[in-house]
């Protein structure tokens, strides 16, 4: 009672609070690294997945095959930017959402939940997004975006404006 923890210290014990029982095995393959002169955090999963969350992200990392590395991220709220090296990570890589599933195989993407709606945008590469009910998706490229709500409407691919870019990226500390 009555001590005091500090930034990194909060930061360390939330990491693994996130971790969760489907990635017990994966948090060994995991580290954080503190950005110096920031609050951003930067947690690298085996040689070619970085992931950094923005400030109260809610995230758990999972490994779906139980083969010790991260191949699924479970985002909850806020966002997520991800740099997934296909030439390091094999297989498929996931983040899923309430609203998402938005799949790679080596890109670099931000994924945001806020107000029961996904965004997803693409950096480089590709990446599929579909609603998690159905197998009907859409194939995002570089510059490409697209919002995904509860409902049942087609998706739509648009290319974001750079206000809206910057604005997810300077959350994101970028």
């Amino acid at each position: 009672m009555g001590r005091t923890i500090g930034r990194f210290g909060l930061a360390l014990a939330a990491f693994f609070c996130i971790i969760g029982s489907q990635g017990a095995q994966a948090q060994s393959q995991c580290s954080l690294q503190q950005v110096g002169g920031t609050s951003r955090q930067i947690l690298h999963c085996g040689d070619g997945i970085a992931i950094t969350a923005e400030a109260g992200a809610r995230y758990q990392l999972i490994d779906r095959n139980r083969d010790g590395r991260v191949d699924k991220v479970s985002l909850r709220g806020k966002a997520i930017l991800l740099d997934v090296d296909s030439a390091k990570v094999s297989g498929e890589f996931q983040v899923v959402t309430p609203q998402a599933i938005a799949g790679v195989r080596g890109t670099r993407w931000a994924v945001d939940v806020q107000a029961g709606k996904t965004s997803v945008l693409v950096l480089r590469g590709r990446v599929s997004v579909s609603r998690p009910n159905t197998s009907a998706g859409v194939m995002l490229g570089q510059g490409q975006g697209v919002d995904v709500d509860g409902g049942t409407s087609p998706l739509v691919v648009k290319r974001w404006p750079q206000a809206r870019v910057s604005a997810l990226m300077t959350r994101l500390g970028q």
